[in-house]
């Protein structure tokens, strides 16, 4: 049998469609996004209207710790998704079996590590966080009990999220999410204003945790029975996890960069004016990380295969559609993010938040930061994480040592000019580095694309730049989101119409794929 025949039976042995798939994944994570920032708005009030600032500080202080602490997860999720796309393409149950066998292995040792390091936490707290709201011996407890949701996901979540992130299923796991998202506040909400004890509400509220495992072990029981989490664990094949965990811990550095740049370099006036503009971009980022929900595997599963072809046209359609929408967002935002940012920050007066250049540097480095996105993603599903480990090294470099010149002399303008040179640089040798090891596709086609994004920025922004004085014409949050949905509707325009004239065989391919999409339709 031909090699092209075999990857057609793979192809059909698959098992549902990737567009409906995708399409699952998005609408799934789109409602958990919603579900998630709702929460994240009700659990803060919640604790400041129930227990007051002091203990509102201390819980979001150590849910920092704990999120931080996940990074003893080492790597494991990446490198055994990556390790299940083949096994999962061929339906090798007994290699399945045993990837998912040494996932578990692996996450429960990292999950004794992470109990390690909460009990040091409890104790330190407990000593050297003293507060007259709680007992030092309530401190620890409280740690113990926020902490006690991170012990359920090492010891009962990771192994499933593995497994249905690599089979291109992550909507159970934002379905299972958002039920737990829902009851976790309902518990915080009910119990607080039953004026239960904190670390009581926090210690009943890890019921909803058990509950998103219960949901995700009921699923996968029914879906995947051949799976049994007792095989023989075949180690070598998470070989990639150390890889994988340097590639976090850098992500982890430009993320967090900036906020510690600005907070060592400049006044804590000025961070706030940081963290205010970094408020948008973050929903943003939010926002756009829906449509990439689910794709890294999609891609893997497509290499894994071997399928050259369908890579080149799935990427070139998802890459279409990915800059048409980051070309719509970071224009509309370098446009309109100063007049949002006056309008919220009324009526404070001790440090000014009316910076402009703060506001189109913040739009620019959130444009180069997801112009790699579609590049970045796929050099994860090919599970090219060593390869890539010299170039995000420098780029994590570049935000550092340019952050601390730059800032030392600019202050947040200087530090969000590292950033977008890092992002920079970044964007260019993953426009060099792709193209030659994965999709073998000609490295001019992404210049065009970038070219064709840069001139319909510029078009959309000049008219707003020099004729149109949003400022004044948003003095409030609703004529703000009037002219937000004006200057988007026009950004769209342009954008499309670019596409249609520059991009049309993929811009149909694009409205086909979405038609398929569509609930009722019959497709040949």
């Amino acid at each position: 049998m031909s090699n092209e025949k075999q990857q057609e039976n793979l192809t059909l042995k698959s098992g549902g469609s990737r567009t409906k798939k995708f399409m699952h994944n998005s609408i799934s994570t789109a409602v958990y996004q919603v579900i998630l920032m709702i929460s994240g708005f009700i659990t803060p009030k919640i604790m400041l209207d129930c227990y007051g600032s002091e203990v509102n500080g201390l819980v979001s202080s150590i849910q920092q710790f704990m999120t931080h602490f996940q990074i003893v997860e080492a790597g494991i999720s990446g490198a055994a998704i990556f390790a299940l796309y083949l096994p999962l393409a061929q339906q090798d149950h007994k290699r399945i079996n045993a990837i998912v066998s040494a996932s578990r292995k692996f996450y429960f040792q990292s999950g004794y590590i992470f109990v390690g390091l909460v009990v040091a936490l409890s104790i330190g707290y407990m000593f050297l966080v003293p507060t007259p709201e709680l007992a030092p011996w309530l401190v620890a407890l409280l740690v113990l009990s926020l902490g006690g949701k991170g012990f359920m996901d090492f010891f009962t979540l990771a192994k499933y999220r593995v497994l249905l992130s690599a089979d291109q299923r992550t909507y159970m796991i934002s379905i299972a999410s958002s039920v737990y998202i829902i009851l976790n506040t309902l518990f915080i909400v009910i119990f607080s204003y039953m004026k239960m004890n904190v670390v009581l509400v926090y210690a009943l509220s890890i019921v909803s945790m058990y509950v998103r495992s219960l949901i995700l072990k009921i699923y996968v029981k029914r879906h995947y029975k051949y799976i049994n989490y007792h095989e023989t664990p075949d180690s070598t094949a998470l070989n990639k996890r150390w890889d994988v965990l340097y590639q976090q811990i850098l992500a982890t550095v430009q993320k967090s960069a900036p906020t510690i740049l600005a907070t060592m370099l400049t006044p804590l006036k000025q961070v706030s004016v940081y963290a205010i503009y970094n408020m948008v971009l973050v929903g943003i980022n939010d926002v756009l990380g829906i449509f990439t929900t689910g794709l890294v595997s999609s891609f893997g599963d497509v290499i894994a295969r071997g399928q050259i072809k369908t890579l080149q046209k799935s990427y070139s359609e998802f890459s279409l559609v990915y800059y048409s929408l980051i070309t719509i967002a970071y224009p509309v935002t370098a446009v309109m993010i100063v007049p949002f940012v006056i309008v919220y920050t009324k009526g404070v007066h001790d440090v000014n938040y009316n910076v402009p250049i703060i506001g189109f540097l913040f739009a620019l480095n959130g444009l180069l930061y997801n112009m790699k996105t579609p590049q970045a993603m796929l050099t994860f599903s090919a599970g090219l994480y060593k390869e890539t480990r010299v170039q995000a090294s420098i780029q994590g470099l570049i935000i550092i040592i340019g952050g601390l010149i730059f800032g030392y002399f600019w202050g947040l303008i200087g530090i969000l000019i590292a950033s977008c040179l890092s992002n920079l640089y970044r964007v260019i040798d993953l426009m060099i580095f792709v193209p030659k090891h994965v999709t073998k596709m000609p490295i001019r086609i992404t210049v065009f694309s970038y070219t064709r994004m840069i001139i319909n920025c510029m078009i959309i922004m000049l008219p707003f730049t020099l004729f149109i004085d949003l400022e004044k014409l948003t003095p409030n949050f609703f004529m703000w989101a009037v002219w937000a949905l004006i200057v988007t509707v026009y950004a769209a325009v342009i954008v499309l119409a670019s596409d249609f004239l520059f991009e049309r065989e993929v811009f149909w391919d694009v409205m086909k794929r979405v038609k398929k999409m569509i609930p009722g339709k019959k497709h040949a």
